[in-house]
């Protein structure tokens, strides 16, 4: 690449763009966000960016954003997995009879603390294990993942179909449904906490990494652009914050708050439902993907596989045990996912997770994950989610019919790729 720079700007001068390393792609994707939400903003009269909107399409979000952090890892390795919206279900299921049906034959009722982590354990083993299933058919039999997910978005569909005999399991355990969104938030006061230790991490980050930068003697932007990254990600959390914060919560339900406490509500009072347990759930996730991805051998031999799956044979790395953990890593995501989406629901359906392989594809793709291999993002395929979501969201509040809706998304899919396509062959295939 050294070479390759100084051939093309033989004055040695970097543009802006290199000098403040700004990701290009990232920022068309930030740009094409930004003209969705004006533009749906413009046609439902200003109802689209209501707190109450982006606080819903917040929530809406979560769990396909959670499985496409798991699908870039899948999309890297140069596989692809159907099978992800009917292992949530499957997930779902699993958890809803354990806390439903099990554990209250067990002794433990309705209410019992340990209900919720009972079930969210045996909803995590169930998806790891599946999906190192899945793994072990792709890496040690050598079957195409195409085949074998697709084999499993017809198997644990029904499966979880059989587990619940057909039937809507619920209500679900009040303390499993607090990682649903609404009905698990923060608080004001809580978010305003959680956003200045937000703020306080990024900034450090982004030092950290400067200084990690300059003692490997790597060229680094300047002091101003640092301070300016850092403003700037400050403004972001804490806009993000105040947003959410600013939806109220009904007066009704604060006033059986205050009574189930003996207490009488002051006359006036309001108070917001600020970050919801599921957003903060789908930040952990996003870091720690993200310091696999960067900071671990796991990561590195991803990547690296992704890159030149012969090569990276050759060097030593064992490629079909890498093939069994990346699958074991994407079910027990579609397992939180699964926690979320039942959890916002307050009970299991028969469709959740319904099409959601296909969300989740298009979201890491969207993101710039690259389907030929050894190329992807976390926060990109996270960015991709909310993206498909802000679609379908704008375009139901405008009154579009869902088969149009599911036109559109298509062509969002297919156009993504082709830009993806022509800035590859642009930058040489970086």
């Amino acid at each position: 690449m050294a070479e390759a720079s100084a051939t093309d700007n033989p004055s040695g001068r970097r543009n802006i763009f290199q000098t403040l390393e700004i990701d290009t792609r990232l920022l068309g994707m930030v740009g094409a966000f930004v003209v969705v939400c004006l533009m749906f903003n413009i046609l439902t009269d200003g109802r689209f960016l209501t707190s109450r909107n982006i606080f819903n399409l917040t929530i809406q979000t979560v769990s396909v954003a959670i499985m496409a952090t798991g699908m870039v890892f899948v999309i890297v390795t140069r596989h692809i997995d159907l099978s992800v919206g009917s292992l949530l279900a499957t997930c779902s299921a699993m958890m809803a009879i354990t806390q439903t049906q099990l554990l209250p034959g067990m002794g433990l009722d309705y209410g019992n603390p340990l209900i919720a982590p009972v079930a969210i354990i045996v909803g995590l083993l169930t998806g790891a294990l599946i999906g190192a299933f899945h793994g072990w058919l792709v890496g040690y039999l050598t079957i195409p993942a195409f085949i074998v997910t697709l084999g499993g978005l017809l198997v644990w569909r029904n499966v979880a179909w059989y587990l619940t005999s057909g039937q809507t399991i619920g209500p679900l355990d009040e303390n499993f449904q607090l990682l649903g969104g609404i009905g698990g938030t923060m608080g004001e006061t809580g978010s305003w906490i959680v956003g200045l230790i937000g703020v306080a991490a990024s900034c450090v980050a982004i030092w950290q990494a400067r200084r990690a930068r300059i003692s490997h003697d790597f060229p680094v932007k300047p002091v101003w652009a640092e301070v300016a990254l850092m403003v700037v990600s400050a403004v972001l959390i804490l806009g993000f914050v105040a947003i959410l914060n600013a939806y109220e919560v009904p007066g009704r339900v604060l006033e059986r708050t205050f009574e189930a406490r003996g207490e009488t509500m002051p006359e006036g009072y309001t108070a917001g439902y600020g970050v919801p347990y599921s957003v903060l759930l789908l930040i952990a996730i996003a870091v720690v993907m993200t310091v696999v991805a960067r900071r671990t051998r796991l990561g590195r031999y991803i990547f690296a596989t992704g890159g030149n799956p012969d090569a990276a044979e050759l060097s030593g790395i064992n490629t079909r045990l890498l093939t069994v953990k990346v699958f074991a890593i994407m079910g027990t995501l579609c397992a939180l996912a699964g926690l979320v989406a039942s959890a916002r629901l307050s009970f299991h359906s028969n469709d959740i997770g319904t099409l959601d392989e296909l969300r989740v594809i298009a979201a890491a793709v969207i993101g710039g994950t690259a389907l030929s291999g050894g190329v992807g993002t976390i926060y990109g395929a996270i960015l991709g989610a909310l993206i498909m979501q802000s679609l379908q969201s704008g375009m139901a509040m405008v009154g579009v019919d869902a088969p149009f809706q599911n036109i559109v998304v298509g062509a969002v899919l297919v156009l993504a790729v082709l830009v993806d396509i022509i800035y590859r062959k642009r930058t040489g295939g970086s």
